[in-house]
């Protein structure tokens, strides 16, 4: 099998359509995710979908909680609850979605077109967001309490 970066754009059906196969396979799966969270409203106290094992371990917000209430509430259109639930996963969407339409396009045009996550700076800035992100959403005091989830 060869390699999908051969350097020559994607023409004919298919060649197109064996370019675009994993972006519609992640996006199937990302499609299949949102189905479940929409109709699991995690929104709701005691639903379907389980607590993170952080919060019910330790008490604390980890980076990720408040992920699928966000997740729900931007497929509800709902920006504003979505920020309150978890804003750095609400900038981490955008940046995902950038992420997926370089990789399709660069499929498609049979070279790799570069996103952020070919940045040389991008793990060491994503490891201290995260970190930045742990410790300031747990302290205990105004304006940083507001932040719990």
């Amino acid at each position: 099998m060869s390699t999908v970066y051969t350097g020559v754009p994607a023409h004919g059906s298919r060649a197109l359509a064996r370019a675009l196969a994993g972006p519609a396979a992640v996006l199937a799966g990302a499609g299949v995710a949102c189905a479940v969270v929409w109709l699991a409203d995690p929104t709701t106290p005691g639903g379907l979908l389980p607590v993170c094992p952080t919060k019910l371990l330790f008490g604390i917000d980890c980076p990720g909680c408040g992920g699928l209430r966000m997740a729900y509430s931007l497929m509800h259109g709902n920006v504003f609850a979505a920020v309150h639930y978890n804003a750095v996963a609400v900038a981490f969407v955008v940046l995902f979605a950038w992420s997926g339409l370089a990789w399709t396009l660069g499929r498609v045009r049979g070279r790799a077109v570069r996103s952020w996550l070919h940045w040389r700076w991008t793990p060491v800035a994503v490891g201290v967001l995260f970190t930045l992100w742990f410790v300031v959403r747990n302290l205990p005091f105004a304006p940083f309490s507001g932040l719990f989830v």
